[in-house]
């Protein structure tokens, strides 16, 4: 009898296992319907580009906590940066990583996705980063120039909820930047920044397997003593218009304390980028 009943514990734990391996894979039957847009995407899919004037002279870790609200999504991430300066402050290498998400959809954003779960069962993480610098122009006569080239890898989790894109995708981009007032101790400033590039991310479909947009950017960097505060505009125009034209409004203000620096950030997504951001960070330099 106890044999019987080891027989039949064993034969539906198979039962169960074989059960949950192909509920595993059935999302998979899903990824021909996902839609590599910004708009059908989490809020951290598609990264965009940052106005960038200069290298910076210091190494700088940064963590950051993030948390991205609309209706139908609610998403916190754990965020890291890394820059790491060099060639005499006029090169640099950044490295960011999503390094855990917690999301939670509704139905109706869910199905619109066409996602498998509105919460995901298990632990994961995010893209990983990789953008390159390099100041082309320093003149306070005429102006600053940085040209920056940028790689996401193909390294967040769960396609299946249209979380990360499983696919790599690329910028390139160059940012122009003169101020427009500066005081005479030239410790405060405002400063115009503008960007235009090329962004580019493999999709799912056979007949377009990339889509192409142009990027742009342009905003107001204000620094006063030690507070530094900026606004801007980013977005990027996709041909196919089928929710890959987003564009954020980005708030940023900072404190810097020695070689501290605490940063608040609010974004406020239009068009095609539904959410709005909150989030703090702590920067270490070194």
């Amino acid at each position: 009898m106890k044999r019987i009943t080891l027989l039949i514990i064993l034969l539906a734990s198979l039962f169960a296992t074989q059960k949950t391996m192909a509920e595993d894979d059935s999302w998979r039957d899903n990824v021909p319907l996902l839609v590599y847009a910004p708009r059908y995407f989490g809020p951290s899919a598609f990264p965009m580009p940052e106005l960038r004037d200069s290298a910076g002279r210091l190494y700088e870790v940064e963590l950051r906590g993030e948390y991205h609200y609309y209706s139908g999504d609610k998403t916190r991430d754990l965020f890291a940066r890394f820059l790491l300066p060099f060639a005499k402050n006029r090169a640099g290498l950044e490295i960011t990583w999503i390094i855990n998400e917690h999301y939670k959809t509704d139905v109706a954003t869910r199905d619109e996705r066409h996602a498998v779960d509105v919460k995901s069962p298990i632990s994961y993480g995010g893209d990983v980063v990789f953008s390159s610098y390099y100041q082309l122009l320093k003149s306070k006569k005429w102006f600053d120039a940085m040209a920056s080239v940028n790689l996401k890898t193909a390294s967040g989790g769960r396609l299946c909820d249209a979380r990360f894109t499983d696919a790599a995708s690329y910028w390139i981009d160059g940012t122009v930047a003169r101020n427009l007032w500066t005081s005479r101790d030239e410790q405060s400033f405002v400063r115009l920044k503008v960007l235009g590039g090329f962004y580019c991310w493999m999709t799912n479909k056979a007949d377009h397997r990339q889509n192409d947009a142009i990027c742009f950017s342009a905003g107001l960097t204000g620094q006063f003593r030690h507070f530094t505060i900026a606004s801007n505009l980013v977005g990027f125009r996709g041909y196919e218009n089928d929710g890959d034209r987003p564009l954020i409004w980005r708030n940023n203000l900072k404190y810097e304390w020695k070689k501290n620096v605490i940063s608040f950030r609010f974004n406020h997504g239009l068009k095609d980028f539904l959410y709005d951001t909150y989030s703090v960070g702590l920067i270490r330099q070194f």
